[in-house]
């Protein structure tokens, strides 16, 4: 039987929760350090129960019950189902909430990345990216294009972030993930060494006018390929470059130097995806110099 508990002050303790955050909050892991993330929208919150998630609480919109019946008889029995009006839970949260309903879930321990890649023929590895839609932007195009897992490094945004699951859509349930490294120091030697020990060939992702193009076809038939994209603006560090196997770049045209690294991600995993035949990897180097500059997304 639902638990359901009508609210008419969003000061009341019961909602801390859900307690409206400051992004440089969300951004700080305010939410990760409390072992908890949001879910917004009956969809996303939907595949965060079928994904195994412990559930905490819901805040429900009251004019939107009769529409998330559904939805509500997947909760277990007791769980608190906070409603309120639609004023109240924009002066809880800070915004309309997306088809009016949030859920508290507990977080799982993240498993190791040898676990997660064990099988993999292709993962995403994300360099740094700060950006919480970037983040949910690429998570969502890997697991539509067919790549199998993603790894971030330590100082990557928190997957679970409240932007980031809206915009990955749920896919970051469905996605595995996992950290590689605990501290900035663990990338990108120790890291990209982890790799190559998994036996992943890595590809840098980087604007380098000498980078290999990436329409080459042998990239495809790699048989296990790590694909490392860089943070917004200074895109991937020199020394991940130059430890890389490959240094990839995306062809442009009328004078555009790159593409978004969300763009550039779904570009990638569609042309990288891999093919039935596979090839050893190529001389990655190719006389490539990786000395200059390096740029996010291509």
């Amino acid at each position: 039987m639902l638990n359901l508990i009508h609210i008419s002050d969003y000061q009341n303790p019961q909602l801390d929760l859900f307690a409206r955050l400051t992004e440089a909050q969300l951004r700080a892991g305010y939410e990760q350090k409390q072992g908890i993330f949001i879910a917004e929208s009956p969809n996303v919150v939907r595949l965060a129960l079928t994904a195994g998630y412990e559930p905490l609480a819901l805040l429900i919109e009251q004019s939107k019950l009769a529409t998330l019946a559904t939805l509500l008889q997947l909760l277990p029995a007791g769980l608190p189902v906070y409603t309120a009006s639609r004023d109240i839970l924009q002066g809880l949260t800070g915004y309309a909430l997306t088809r009016g309903v949030l859920a508290a879930f507990k977080r799982k321990t993240l498993p190791q990345a040898e676990t997660i890649c064990q099988s993999a023929g292709r993962i995403a590895v994300l360099e740094n990216i700060t950006d919480a839609a970037n983040v949910g932007a690429i998570i969502r195009s890997a697991a539509g294009l067919a790549v199998d897992a993603v790894l971030l490094t330590p100082s990557c945004c928190d997957p679970l972030c409240r932007r980031a699951v809206r915009v990955s859509m749920g896919t970051v349930f469905q996605l595995p993930w996992a950290r590689i490294g605990s501290s900035a120091a663990d990338w990108p030697t120790e890291g990209l060494s982890r790799l190559r020990q998994m036996g992943f060939t890595t590809l840098a992702m980087a604007l380098r006018p000498n980078g290999i193009s990436l329409e080459q076809p042998e990239l495809s038939r790699i048989k296990r390929l790590a694909i490392v994209l860089g943070t917004e603006g200074s895109g991937l560090a020199r020394q991940t470059i130059a430890n890389c196997d490959y240094s990839v770049r995306i062809p442009m045209s009328h004078g555009v130097d790159s593409l978004n690294v969300a763009a550039a991600s779904a570009v990638a995993f569609w042309q990288l995806r891999q093919t039935t035949e596979s090839a050893p990897p190529a001389d990655a180097a190719g006389g490539t110099d990786f000395t200059e500059g390096t740029y996010a997304g291509a």
